[in-house]
C-alpha cells in the first residue's frame, strides 16, 4: 500500500530560545498506510537568538527533509505554505504604578474627549430643546434626560465592548478584539513576507 502523508502547517508556534523543534511541534500529520510513527518525532530546527525573536519554516523545506529521511513517502500539503516561530525569552511583568498611571492616562484622555464632543455638538441645550419641545417648559439642566444619558453612555461602552471586567457578554468578539487580531495578523504576515524577501535576496546573490 502507498505511504501517504498529509501535512498542514501550523499558522503559528510559540517556543523557547534553544529548544528543539519536531514536526509534530510545527505540523499536524494524516498518515496513511505502512507511514512510519517516527515521522512526527522528525528534528525539524533547533531554535537561536542569533536571528532575532522570529524564525519561518517553510512546507518546501519541510518536504525536502521528509523526503531525505523518508524517501517512499507520499507527500502532500494543506493549509498555510509557512510557519511563524516566535521565540519568547519570558515577558517582564509591568510594575503596578506603570499600570496605574496608564489607567489615570486612560481615563483622564477618553473623559477629555468625551466633554470636547459634548461641548462641540452644544449637548447642553439640544437637552433643554429637547425637554422643552416634550414639556413646553425652559429648563437650565434637565436632569430628568442629562441622568439617563449619562447612564446610556457607559452602559453603552459596556455593551460596545462585550466585557464587564473578566465577564463577557456573549461569545461574540468586542471591536477591539478584532482590530487587536488583525493588527497581529499583519504583523505576522509582515514578518513572514520580509524574512521570503532576504531568502530570495540570498538567493539571487549567491546565484550570481
Amino acid at each position: 500500500m502507498e505511504n501517504i502523508v498529509t501535512i498542514r502547517l501550523k499558522k503559528k508556534v510559540t517556543a523557547k530560545p534553544g529548544q528543539r523543534l519536531f514536526l509534530k511541534d510545527i505540523a499536524v500529520l494524516d498518515m496513511q498506510g505502512d507511514a512510519s510513527e517516527n515521522l512526527q518525532e522528525l528534528l525539524v530546527c533547533k531554535l537561536s537568538l542569533s536571528n532575532g525573536n522570529f524564525a519561518v519554516i517553510d512546507v518546501i523545506d519541510v518536504m525536502k527533509l521528509i523526503r531525505r529521511h523518508f524517501p517512499s513517502l507520499d507527500i502532500r500539503y494543506a493549509g498555510p505554505p509557512q510557519t511563524l516561530i516566535e521565540i519568547q525569552t519570558g515577558s517582564k511583568r509591568p510594575s503596578l504604578i506603570a499600570v496605574i498611571f496608564a489607567m489615570l492616562v486612560l481615563f483622564i484622555g477618553s473623559g477629555l474627549t468625551i466633554m470636547n464632543f459634548h461641548m462641540d455638538v452644544s449637548m447642553p441645550q439640544v437637552h433643554e430643546r429637547i425637554y422643552y419641545l416634550i414639556t413646553g417648559v425652559h429648563k437650565k439642566s434637565p436632569l430628568i434626560l442629562q441622568i439617563p444619558y449619562s447612564l446610556g453612555i457607559g452602559i453603552g461602552i459596556f455593551l460596545f465592548f462585550n466585557r464587564l471586567f473578566k465577564k463577557r457578554f456573549n461569545e461574540e468578539p468586542s471591536p477591539l478584539e478584532l482590530e487587536m487580531y488583525l493588527y497581529q495578523e499583519n504583523i505576522d504576515q509582515y514578518i513572514i513576507n520580509d524574512d521570503k524577501q532576504k531568502a530570495d535576496c540570498k538567493h539571487h546573490e549567491s546565484g550570481t
